[in-house]
């Protein structure tokens, strides 16, 4: 009789901008770890043919659309910026839609554990989908410097941002492990070498 293959846990990998959370997701995609990265379920459920975008334009309207019937992110940010009832309207339809979408592709991981990449995993709540979190984190002058460099963007515009996503404090009290990235690539990956060992030996996410 065949025992049943026990099912992967799921590591939350979060951290602020510019921490190299990315950086630290990509070395566990190639040790072989399964990743489903958030952000990219919040655009799969807003794809042409998929429902939540037929309300987003029922509710908006056609301007929320482009002429090639993708979502225009730039119009949909401009109304629930200058209307926060429009944002939790938004809110309310996607985040259960980006709850399923995650859950659906976090159910297809062969790895013995499974990754949640998520920006915002604390401040939505994603991290109750989790059964440990795993926090990149990097002194806030790094992670301005680090996303200069990246982006082409001001100063302001990642304060702005460092504002938005929840602090580091609240951030690492959520964590289970905490990496402070303020190193080199090379270090960083030597520290997710470690810790996908350790995790290797974890049964459900805890010790």
């Amino acid at each position: 009789m065949n025992t049943p293959v026990e099912q992967p846990w799921i590591l939350g990998l979060t951290g602020g901008i510019g921490s190299g959370k990315s950086a630290a997701a990509q070395h566990f995609i190639d040790l072989g770890i399964h990743v489903v990265d958030a952000d990219h379920a919040a655009r799969w459920v807003v794809e042409p043919g998929r429902p939540a975008l037929a309300a987003i334009a029922e509710h908006f309207g056609p301007d929320v659309l482009q002429a090639d019937g993708q979502l225009d992110r730039a119009a949909l940010r401009k109304l629930i910026f200058e209307v926060p009832e429009e944002r939790l309207w938004l809110e309310g339809l996607l985040h259960p839609l980006i709850g399923e979408e995650i859950a659906h592709n976090l159910a297809k991981a062969q790895s013995p554990y499974a990754i949640l990449v998520s920006p915002l995993l604390i401040e939505s709540g994603q991290y109750t989908m989790t059964q440990r979190v795993l926090v990149i984190d990097a002194p806030e002058q790094l992670q301005i410097e680090r996303t200069l460099q990246r982006d082409q963007t001001s100063e302001q515009q990642v304060q702005a941002i460092l504002k938005a996503q929840s602090s580091r404090e609240d951030r690492v009290s959520h964590a289970d492990d905490v990496v402070v990235n303020d190193r080199d690539l090379a270090w960083l990956h030597s520290e997710v070498e470690r810790l996908h060992h350790f995790y290797l030996t974890l049964r459900g996410g805890q010790s």
